[in-house]
């Protein structure tokens, strides 16, 4: 590595596993792999104090001092650089981080020089990292033309999210059948950080955080590690798409993400059976039409 980029090294995401931020301390009091891995860490730190309601003021202090001294200094286009370990895969969670969080717009070309620049690694690692986002299906490349953020459109829509209803219809039959009632806690107390969450009118980005960590949870009781690879296949583009459908109609994401979760908890309780398979399958797909006939009006996809 040349001299100047730093000493950068792999490691797990602090936020998988143990339940535990070994740099912060900050535990997890709902175990297992649940939060977003490409939520800045400011955000990661504010979920864990909806999540503790029994340090909750503490909590939220700490995060708001962490965000304080973790920002950037404005003179980096609002791209993070990378401080520990400027690899290839970091590069990636960089440049996911600022796609997720709308900062890098769908369509937009990522260049492999000025990513370069901005994240302080060099091209090849900028080069891997893009093609890991390829895979995930957040990056096209073309040939001579280089690498851009996908750009959305109802059939992105209609593809992704008809793959997820039958992944989520398994998943949560799959998960219902291995219930628990310490599982059944979980799942709760993630739906009641996101009540917390809105009645604290927390922005778009932290809701879909504990949306998918609620579907993150529900595919780590399933243990199946296949149908889990699955998930992963599409849930950046999940992801995407949820922060297209918070920018076109957030109140109704809002009005239904505690409903429809609580229902989908009830119905695990009960064990696995048709209705619901059926709430599962609906839960996605209502979100389907709704991004499509929203996308079908918005300009650009006619």
């Amino acid at each position: 590595m040349k001299k100047g980029r730093g000493t950068l090294r792999e490691s797990e995401s602090p936020w998988s596993g143990s339940g535990r931020d070994p740099d912060h301390g900050v535990e997890n009091p709902v175990r297992g792999p649940i939060f977003d891995p490409v939520l800045s860490q400011c955000q990661h730190l504010y979920i864990e104090a909806v999540l503790r309601p029994d340090g909750f003021l503490s909590a939220v202090a700490y995060a708001v001092h962490f965000c304080d001294v973790a920002q950037d200094d404005g003179g980096n286009g609002g791209m993070r650089r990378v401080r520990r370990r400027g690899l290839a895969h970091e590069a990636a969670d960089r440049i996911r981080e600022s796609i997720l969080d709308g900062r890098v717009a769908p369509g937009s070309p990522l260049r492999e020089v000025e990513l370069a620049a901005s994240l302080d690694v060099s091209r090849g690692s900028v080069r891997e990292g893009l093609a890991m986002l390829e895979r995930e299906g957040l990056v096209r490349s073309e040939w001579h033309r280089g690498a851009r953020v996908i750009d959305l459109g109802p059939e992105d829509v209609d593809e992704v999210y008809t793959v997820r209803a039958a992944l989520d219809r398994l998943a949560t039959l799959t998960a219902a059948s291995r219930m628990t009632p310490a599982h059944l806690a979980e799942l709760e107390s993630l739906v009641q950080a996101m009540a917390r969450a809105l009645e604290g009118d927390a922005d778009g980005l932290t809701l879909i955080a504990l949306d998918l960590a609620f579907h993150d949870r529900v595919y780590a009781i399933a243990d199946n590690g296949r149908l889990t690879d699955a998930w992963l296949g599409v849930r950046s583009q999940v992801r995407l798409i949820q922060l297209t459908r918070i920018e076109h109609d957030q109140a109704h994401y809002r009005d239904l993400l505690v409903v429809e979760h609580h229902d989908l908890v009830r119905l695990m309780s009960r064990g696995p059976g048709e209705e619901l398979a059926r709430a599962a399958e609906e839960h996605v797909d209502s979100a389907r039409r709704a991004l499509i006939h929203l996308l079908g009006q918005a300009p650009g996809h006619r």
